[in-house]
């Protein structure tokens, strides 16, 4: 278990760098729901968290004062965006999107990848074989729409019009039926997610797991920043990374590390992994940066990485250790990640999690959220509280049920 976070006042102030996952919108909605979630949570756990705008900087985020028992503490949020790089991978058009589909299931099982991913936790392998499925059943039921609307056409006008006529007319009010029909699946993908969701898998499958060249640069620029804080005067770094922000996380501190910019006497710096599903990408054949990228990050004693996840989360690989499941754990040296589980059946009241159980994406945020029967896992206390991630965690052993045996098929770490 944590150890008592209202020991002790380690830190005062604390610098929180959030990377959020394949997401297009405004960073907005994380401010909205950090100050939505810590209010209740606070409410819950007897502690406050004020939270104001930031205003006239050229990076989007927040700042925060925590108060828990009787201790304060200070926070920076900022939001390393690049929902303007997922917004230009997602403009695709609904034909285009369709063989993006069958590229990327392509790549996925004719690497075999797939098959060593159902190996680990279904749910993610689930999702995304979603949005295959479910575009395959919306073409299907278009044709069909479409062929019997211009069966029955062609069948009403024939004694009109004449039968090769009526057939000309009954085609073009299938094909109009068509398309029409594969917009208005579109149009509600907002509902259905599928669309986002092809989106999602198919950015990294494109290139078989390489960062596409935009994405290494948008990196760089986070690397420098985190740099920059690690020379400030604060107390802590902690960097957050959530869903496909956590593999970005891994490379942006990798080489942080590599490159000699984590000063020994300069702040804490902390590593929070949420909802990760580093192994969607890690297992592609391409992914030999990410892979040599966990297997130094794992080994450093410059950070401390902590791992969250829980099994009622159907789009996070739960209790999978993302270093040894893409095979490049050392033999020894090994220090991280810290891997347990949020247990969202624990730390959600029968009524909450009865609430949101088939909430998926829903719960996929959890973890940036209120728990009504906390445990030893606080993202508020974690990001506003006085005690530093490496000290909250330092007697945390890893969960027994986790796995952690290689079962990539690809462990190269050539970049």
């Amino acid at each position: 278990m944590a150890e008592n976070v209202t020991a002790k006042q380690e830190i005062r102030r604390r610098r929180v760098f959030y990377i959020p996952g394949y997401d297009p919108i405004h960073p907005r909605r994380y401010r909205e729901l950090y100050r939505k979630e810590s209010a209740r949570q606070g409410q819950i756990s007897g502690y406050s968290v004020d939270l104001i705008g930031r205003q006239g900087t050229s990076t989007y985020g927040w700042q925060v004062t925590g108060k828990m028992d009787g201790i304060e503490t200070e926070a920076e949020f900022d939001v390393l965006v690049w929902s303007d790089i997922v917004r230009e991978s997602m403009d695709l058009n609904i034909f285009q999107t369709y063989l993006m589909m069958a590229r990327t299931a392509g790549t996925y099982i004719g690497s075999g990848a797939l098959c060593r991913l159902m190996q680990l936790r279904k749910g993610p392998v689930i999702a995304a074989l979603y949005p295959v499925g479910m575009l395959i059943l919306q073409l299907l039921l278009a044709v069909l729409a479409g062929w019997s609307m211009g069966g029955l056409i062609a069948l009403g006008f024939a004694s009109l019009i004449g039968g090769s006529l009526a057939k000309l007319v009954g085609g073009a009010a299938g094909i109009f039926v068509f398309i029409f029909l594969l917009k208005w699946f579109r149009k509600i993908d907002n509902k259905l997610y599928v669309y986002y969701l092809m989106h999602d898998y198919s950015y990294s499958a494109a290139s078989k797991g390489a960062n596409p060249p935009q994405l290494e640069a948008r990196m760089a620029q986070f690397t420098d920043q985190i740099a920059e804080a690690l020379t400030s005067d604060v107390d802590e770094v902690l960097v957050v990374g959530h869903s496909s922000g956590a593999h970005l996380g891994v490379s942006i501190l990798a080489d942080l590390v590599r490159g000699g910019r984590v000063p020994k006497s300069g702040p804490k710096l902390g590593f929070l992994t949420l909802g990760q599903v580093v192994p969607m990408v890690s297992f592609l054949p391409n992914a030999g940066r990410l892979r040599r990228d966990l297997h130094d990050l794992c080994q450093t004693d410059q950070i401390a990485w902590v791992d969250v996840t829980a099994p009622g989360d159907g789009c996070a690989f739960a209790l999978c250790d993302p270093v040894s499941v893409s095979g490049v754990a050392p033999a020894t040296g090994k220090r991280w990640p810290i891997v347990f589980s949020a247990a969202f059946t624990k730390t959600l009241s029968p009524a909450r999690w009865k609430a949101l159980r088939w909430r998926f994406f829903r719960l996929h945020f959890q973890y940036l959220c209120a728990f009504d029967r906390p445990k030893d896992y606080d993202y508020f206390q974690i990001t506003a509280g006085p005690i530093s991630l490496l000290e909250r965690y330092r007697n945390r052993p890893s969960s027994n049920s986790r796995i952690d045996r290689s079962i990539s098929k690809f462990t190269s770490m050539d970049p």
